[in-house]
């Protein structure tokens, strides 16, 4: 089925638009969820809050990318959900990691709001993976938006974990310039 289809479905409110959705992009989430939270159960839980998000949000919202959109919802509510779970046990994990590479390039919440709002702070950083290579573009998104693991890169793309780090790091560097040359990064 088609998206657009898919996206009609619930428009009209029909309720097979979920399970059609859970059929086409069930592991997608699934994945997204548990590369964030490390747990099968809470990321099932994650991807199932994601289904009744998307019924809620359309109508009235029409996605261009159903993809895209299920992908952003389950992303937040997985963060949302390793952010509660770490505030009750105060536990380190995996996806600290990932954010903790890009805490030495991108200035703490405070900073930003003082420099720039959040829009156009993403419009920046839009602007900036669009001048990566493809294959920049894909292991850094890979990294720090899908939270993938290391391991996880180097075998999708075929790289030594080696090579994925210095990618990585030579990214980040290029976005603490880019973050710099926007006075938003001193």
């Amino acid at each position: 089925m088609e998206d657009s289809e898919l996206v009609e479905r619930y428009w009209k409110r029909d309720t097979a638009a979920i399970a059609e959705t859970e059929r086409k992009y069930g592991r997608f989430c699934f994945s997204v969820a548990g590369n964030i939270l490390h747990d099968p159960e809470d990321a099932r839980e994650c991807v199932n809050d994601t289904y009744l998000a998307a019924w809620n949000a359309i109508p009235p919202h029409r996605p261009e990318n159903l993809c895209t959109f299920l992908g952003k919802i389950t992303r937040r509510l997985a963060l949302k959900k390793r952010r509660d779970s770490a505030a009750q046990k105060r536990g380190g994990g995996k996806t600290a990691l990932s954010v903790e590479e890009l805490e030495e390039c991108i200035p703490n919440g405070s900073c930003i709001d003082e420099a720039v709002d959040a829009a156009e702070l993403t419009e920046i950083i839009n602007a900036f993976l669009e001048t990566l290579s493809v294959q920049e573009r894909r292991v850094f998104l890979r990294r720090y938006w899908y939270c993938d693991p290391i391991r996880d890169i180097s075998d999708r793309y075929g790289y030594r974990e080696s090579k994925v780090k210095m990618m990585l790091k030579r990214t980040r560097d290029k976005l603490r310039d880019c973050l710099r040359k926007e006075d938003i990064w001193v």
